[in-house]
């Protein structure tokens, strides 16, 4: 199993990214995907969930309404649209999936939100 995120960088508040999740070593469309940030002295948070379908999402309440997730199963991605970003939105985001008795992560991106 491999989880490869990018789309990470520098952004200033109110601006925009988009994070992307190459996933391979299992049946993608079969599992749902999640997205996790871990900050600065903080411990790792769930951002964002989406079911195998693609049809049900769920968001912390801190990022709804301005982050979106989706999914290509065509193309074994998934994605977190960021919008409106605020510098408590800085952290480490975290591709992850859990396979029936074990779970994976990739590697992190680096988001900074900074004027």
């Amino acid at each position: 199993v491999q989880l490869v995120e990018s789309g990470g960088g520098l952004v200033q508040p109110g601006g925009s990214l988009r994070l992307s999740c190459a996933a391979s070593g299992f049946d993608f469309s079969a599992y749902a995907m999640s997205w996790y940030r871990q900050a600065p002295g903080k411990e790792r948070e769930s951002v964002a969930t989406i079911r195998s379908s693609g049809t049900t999402t769920d968001y912390a309440d801190s990022v709804k309404g301005r982050f979106t997730i989706s999914r290509d199963n065509a193309k074994n991605t998934v994605y977190l649209q960021m919008n409106y970003l605020r510098p408590e939105d800085t952290a480490v985001y975290y591709c992850y999936v859990h396979l029936w008795s074990d779970e994976y992560w990739g590697q992190g991106t680096q988001v900074t939100v900074s004027s």
